[in-house]
């Protein structure tokens, strides 16, 4: 397989994933991955003891066996699809890789919030935030709509568009499953409740992990991101110094922050989750008050820091595929 051969599925991947996004009626396998998880903590609840012990186990082996699974099905299926004909593979591994991606998607959500207060739809943006976000909207203000939009925007930038481009880019598809195994996990059982607090520690901290390097490098290229599009990317590296750790998560400040400072704007804060205010620091200064729009420029740096890192990514692929050899 010729090097161009080697990085199409990556490239092809991005612009499908920009022009056509995640259409509803077509099937997903990230949900087939929540299918998998909603079955197995069923399944291992029952089987292990309702006990601190017994809970941290079988969230352990939730958390081992669904990236395991993701990863070997989908190196299999490409496995197989190659060895029957290069083009069939390439085309498959292009799919899977494109529904990977959620940078559209990502954006077509959360304009979708700025639409409605655009409109002066207060109650409409509540709704279409609390789509995205896990916190409880029903009393937020426009600002703090809008915030909570930019934040989604922000933190996901990284979980949604870079990390499975630089997974992807070590190894193809595969790896890229098994980076949305863990990722999914933790949005589904992460949570520090009294129904996942041992279950779901294993995968919070394998999310973790799997996320360390992408969230910095994330905040990087949206730095640059920042620069190039005439944003405040020196306010932005400077609230990234300061402010990337003022979160619970080792990881979802760093790109909220550099957010915050390119921008001009203040995130985080206190938030309420079913019914509760967490307290919360805040990121960034509030140099201004947050306006509907910002949510259009948050997915502007969104949009530039992954054409970042797609640059980033298949130049990292070509460099593996010519000190190493790979061939898929």
């Amino acid at each position: 397989m010729s090097l161009l051969l080697y990085l199409t599925p990556l490239a092809l991947a991005f612009v499908l994933d920009l022009l056509i996004g995640d259409p509803y009626f077509l099937p997903h396998p990230i949900r087939l991955i929540g299918k998998g998880i909603e079955k197995g903590e069923g399944f291992l609840r029952k089987a292990f003891p309702d006990t601190q012990r017994g809970q941290l186990a079988a969230g352990t082996v939730l958390g081992i066996g669904i990236p395991i699974l993701s990863f070997a099905i989908s190196f299999l299926i490409l496995f197989f699809a190659y060895r029957l004909n290069l083009w069939l593979g390439i085309g498959l591994e292009t799919v899977m890789c494109y529904q990977i991606l959620a940078v559209k998607s990502l954006k077509t959500e959360s304009m979708k919030v700025y639409e409605e207060l655009k409109q002066g739809s207060l109650a409409g943006a509540r709704q279409k935030v609390s789509m995205i976000v896990g916190r409880d909207t029903e009393h937020l203000s426009e600002e703090q709509v809008a915030k909570a939009a930019i934040e989604t925007v922000a933190e996901n930038t990284s979980d949604g568009t870079v990390a499975p481009l630089l997974f992807m880019a070590v190894g193809g598809a595969p790896l890229g499953f098994l980076y949305k195994g863990i990722n999914t996990l933790d949005s589904m059982v992460g949570y520090k409740n009294e129904v996942y607090l041992f279950f779901g520690r294993f995968s919070a901290k394998l999310d973790d992990a799997a996320n360390f390097i992408p969230a910095r490098v994330s905040a990087f290229l949206m730095i640059g991101a920042s620069a190039l599009l005439g944003m405040d990317f020196r306010n932005a590296w400077r609230i990234f110094r300061r402010d990337r750790f003022n979160h619970a998560s080792p990881n979802s400040a760093q790109t909220e922050a550099v957010c915050a400072g390119a921008l001009d704007i203040q995130l985080a804060g206190d938030a309420y989750y079913f019914g509760k205010l967490y307290p919360k620091k805040t990121i960034g200064d509030r140099l201004r008050a947050i306006r509907y729009e910002d949510i259009a420029s948050a997915n502007r740096l969104l949009y530039g820091t992954a054409a970042l890192c797609l640059l980033v990514s298949l130049t990292l692929r070509a460099a593996i595929y010519l000190m190493i050899g790979v061939y898929i």
